[in-house]
């Protein structure tokens, strides 16, 4: 059990038993309570010790803590604590200015996802919050974060399904626009991965057709409809899938290239704190230039991002990428 989880449960089950006034509750009996609870939750038996208690309590009372009204009285050779105000609970406690402040970071943060199908559920939770906590989303407030979106993006209400048949394992038919014809084409695959590159949507999945995977731009997509065929699941990590390549698309039969650039000194400096890929290092450093190798598969999305910088980088090796960025 994590050890966060293990002090919520100390602390409930301390709070319970300082919140009952008819009883006095010394410090092996709050030991015995927190064991116990711990043991009804998890089945471990390997209780906490009197230290452990001890602290709870200073916690509990300090401003860190729950700032909570714990009085220990004397009986006899012994003690026991309880809540002076018998109303008082940890569970009833307002939500501090630090908590606050820390609910409305996370807000911002999930801000992000407002307008993508399926987290109507942010802007509700907004509201909730602000009507029980007022200040913490307060809607006419400045936002402290703003992220990269595109409001007007095609294509995000198939999102939620196929994020959904994604989920559930489900077959999808695509209908799909390619932006080079006219002639609508037809996928059936097993959709596995969601990825947003250059502000656009894609989603990656295997079909019977195809020995690669497929990868489809939601923008480009017409209709989807789940279908019976059976669901084809896959190996794939796409936490490691994408480490070799800029962009999203890795082309079938492509090899690992070292990529050589010359960079010049005027943008070394956006080029080093905004790494073009995280296999970037320094291999050389001349009167004019800054030498970079890249260690990437060459797609559309490296040669975009080369042209996109004009004369301020050129490519110096391999002489294939060389020649494919000449015939653009």
């Amino acid at each position: 059990m994590s050890t966060n989880k293990h002090a919520t449960i100390r602390y409930n089950a301390i709070d319970k038993c300082l919140s009952n006034s008819g009883r006095k509750y010394y410090i092996d009996d709050l030991v015995a309570f927190c064991n116990q609870a711990i043991y009804n939750f998890s089945g471990l038996d390997n209780g906490v010790k009197k230290r452990q208690v001890y602290d709870d309590l200073r916690f509990m009372k300090s401003d860190e803590g729950f700032a909570a009204p714990i009085e220990t009285y004397k009986d006899g050779r012994r003690s026991y604590h309880r809540y002076t105000d018998p109303d008082f609970s940890i569970n009833k406690k307002d939500v501090s200015p630090k908590e606050q402040h820390h609910i409305q970071q996370a807000l911002e943060i999930l801000s992000r996802f407002q307008g993508l199908p399926n987290f109507e559920w942010v802007d509700e939770l907004k509201v909730r919050l602000n009507d029980q906590l007022p200040g913490i989303s307060n809607q006419d407030k400045n936002p402290h974060i703003s992220f990269q979106e595109n409001p007007y993006l095609k294509g995000m209400e198939f999102f939620t399904p196929i994020y959904n048949a994604i989920r559930h394992e489900r077959m999808i038919a695509v209908e799909y626009q390619n932006y080079k014809s006219e002639v609508l084409q037809h996928f059936e695959i097993s959709p596995y991965h969601l990825k947003q590159y250059n502000n656009r949507w894609f989603v990656f999945g295997q079909s019977p057709a195809y020995d690669t995977l497929t990868n489809l731009a939601l923008d480009r997509i017409i209709s989807i409809n789940e279908i019976a065929t059976p669901f084809l699941p896959t190996k794939i990590d796409f936490e490691t899938y994408f480490e070799d390549v800029i962009g999203v698309t890795i082309p079938e039969d492509a090899q690992l290239e070292k990529v050589v650039l010359k960079v010049t000194h005027n943008l070394y400096p956006y080029i080093a704190s905004k790494p073009l890929h995280g296999s970037q290092k320094v291999i050389a450093r001349e009167e004019d230039h800054i030498k970079l190798q890249l260690e990437v598969y060459i797609n559309y999305e490296l040669k975009s991002v080369l042209l996109s910088f004009g004369n301020a980088i050129q490519v110096e090796s391999p002489l294939t990428l060389i020649e494919k960025l000449k015939t653009i």
